[in-house]
């Protein structure tokens, strides 16, 4: 089981997608993101197999958070630096975001 310790160890920030496309090597439907996290982490790259709710065009803008203190993971030829959160619902992946409008970087705290 999993500790508050083990949980306080993870780097959650948000971030604003600032580009979004079709992961043509991925093994499974993925889009490749860049997200802005603010000026003390920058723009980073992910990987996020969210093909069944989103298209590209309807990620650019949206804020979401993501887990930014993993390390890097090479997917195919693509280095994922950050992973993107959502949760596994009927019917695919839905990105958590805040309710409004908040600066990036904002640390879940």
């Amino acid at each position: 089981m999993a500790t508050f310790d083990d949980f306080m160890k993870l780097d959650i920030r948000v971030g604003t997608i600032t580009e979004a496309k079709v992961f043509e090597k991925a093994r499974r439907p993925a889009y490749q993101l860049r997200v802005d996290l603010g000026q003390e982490i920058g723009v980073k790259k992910s990987s996020a197999q969210i093909t069944d709710y989103y298209k590209p065009e309807d990620l650019i803008g949206k804020q979401v958070l993501a887990v930014v203190n993993f390390p890097p993971r090479q997917i195919a030829d693509f280095m994922s630096e950050v992973l993107v959160l959502g949760t596994y619902s009927d019917g695919g992946v839905v990105l958590i975001a805040p309710d409004r409008k908040v600066k990036n970087g904002d640390k879940l705290g």
